[in-house]
């Protein structure tokens, strides 16, 4: 019986079965202890009749081997086809993409020769989750979900991180002093789990002003933890800046399966042309083997890889006359890492990766919360007139709540609105206890009853008013959980 380790390969579509095989003969080549078990995924899938670009026997393969080796693809154009890397993401909970990016100066150009960066991104939250909504003739609405489980994951994945590969500083970048509850919760997290980790240092930026600063001065990052949106939008920007986008490989960690590939395309114009740079594809198989518990021969390949980089071997995509020695087809650069294997480069600084190995997250242990409803927001679609004249007709059917403050797009235009707000036809109405003061603006909601929302929302219908959602308002631990209107 093998001892190898099986993993589940894809060659995929355009240059994905070149930039594959030349990967494979170098794993083959450097000793690492890898069995592939072959399945088809993309184009030729997708046109067989399955939306998501892999048959179902596959998803066995992926469940038995935990591990997916996967070649770029091409989803056919026209509606109906879902995005592989999607689906597997959030089918398999691959909760976090990890992108490492570093600068190859002076063989590729950059205005960055320091750049090493690490962008840690959520994966499964979001926005992402792709929840949205058109609520009324002007308006769509598109939710963001962060959770407790999901913020603790992937932040303490991060400081793992950093940890097994000998980073020093883990640096979270979110939005908090906008969206007080929803990255306020992922800071919130942060901070809680940096304390446990009291060897690396910790620091968090507001993700404008950090996206900014990664672009200028990158060398002054290290592991970068964000939510999923701006991990996507950073991620892009520091690979960018690294003058690299075509070499740099990706993890999507799951705590049972992962999979690792390049972060380009499938390239289908240059397919088949032994052109193809396979360096991204060759540098996921790296973090494969790091996962894989192969550190050495991680090291072994990364090392050869450097090393054929200053020694000048180049395919077209980065050659440069006068920095280059030699183009080579993607064969050859393969060839050619494999006759560096065994050697060190000598001007880029040689890699270790120590005892590194796969990541495990300890289980969530959900904590019950005190909860006490407080309030409602009802959401109306309503065009005919003022802010004052929807208080008047809300007011009349508020019985034993009362009308607390109306919203527009999240600005306050009642009581006491701008006349200069623009108004749309979609309308956020908060009602509360009569008892709680106007000038609350801490913790000092009261309670109300779950029947006294369900009567109000009956008399707003019978008002012919078009009520189209709803928001409970809490508080938990006896501290206010919901967002103060714009001017409240």
């Amino acid at each position: 019986m093998s001892s190898k380790k099986k993993i589940a390969v894809a060659k995929g579509d355009g240059i994905g079965p070149e930039i594959m095989d030349a990967t494979l003969r170098i794993l083959e080549a450097a000793g690492a202890s890898i069995e592939p078990v072959f399945i088809d995924i993309g184009e030729q899938v997708y046109k067989k009749g399955h939306s998501a670009g892999i048959e179902p026997a596959s998803w066995d393969i992926l469940r038995d081997t935990k591990v997916f080796f996967k070649a770029p693809i091409t989803t056919p154009q026209g509606g109906g086809y879902k995005s592989l890397n999607v689906t597997v993401r959030t089918t398999l909970g691959l909760f976090a993409n990890v992108r490492p990016c570093i600068s190859l100066y002076p063989y590729v150009d950059t205005k960055h020769p320091k750049l090493d960066v690490v962008i840690v991104r959520e994966n499964e939250e979001d926005l992402y989750t792709g929840i949205e909504h058109k609520q009324t003739s002007d308006t769509v609405q598109c939710l963001k979900l962060i959770s407790r489980p999901g913020s603790e994951k992937i932040i303490r994945y991060a400081f793992e991180y950093a940890k097994a590969y000998g980073r020093k500083k883990v640096t979270a970048m979110v939005k908090d002093n906008i969206m007080k509850q929803s990255d306020g919760l992922f800071h919130d997290v942060f901070k809680e789990i940096a304390k446990e980790y009291p060897d690396l240092e910790a620091a968090s930026e507001i993700i404008d002003i950090g996206a900014a600063h990664l672009a200028e001065r990158p060398q002054a990052y290290d592991v970068v933890v964000t939510l999923n949106l701006y991990g996507d939008i950073i991620s892009d920007i520091v690979a960018q800046v690294a003058g690299s986008v075509g070499m740099a490989g990706s993890a999507n960690i799951g705590e049972v399966v992962s999979m690792f590939e390049a972060i380009h395309g499938s390239a289908p114009d240059i397919a088949g042309k032994n052109i193809a740079n396979p360096s991204g594809l060759i540098n996921a198989a790296v973090m494969m083997l790091v996962h894989l518990g192969q550190p050495d021969i991680a090291a072994k390949i990364q090392n050869a890889w450097l090393l054929t980089i200053e020694e000048g071997i180049h395919t077209g995509d980065i050659y440069k006359a006068g920095v280059s020695r030699i183009k080579v087809g993607t064969k050859e650069f393969g060839e050619a890492v494999i006759g560096n294997l065994g050697h060190l480069p000598e001007k880029f600084k040689p890699i270790s990766f120590g005892k590194a190995k796969a990541i495990h997250i300890p289980e969530y242990k959900r904590k019950a919360l005190e909860k006490e409803l407080v309030g409602v927001d009802v959401f109306l679609d309503w065009a005919p007139g003022t802010s004052e004249e929807l208080a008047k007709k809300l007011s009349a059917v508020s019985g034993d709540l009362k009308l607390r403050m109306i919203t527009n797009r999240g600005v306050k235009v009642y009581p006491n609105g701008a006349p200069e707000t623009f108004l749309t036809d979609h309308w956020r109405c908060r009602f509360v206890n009569p008892e709680t003061p106007d000038t609350e603006s801490g913790d000092g909601f009261l309670k109300i009853q779950p029947e006294q929302i369900a009567k109000l929302l009956l008399r707003i219908s019978e008002a012919g008013l078009d009520s189209i959602q709803t928001d409970n308002l809490y508080k938990f631990q006896g501290k206010r959980a919901f967002s103060l209107g714009g001017g409240e």
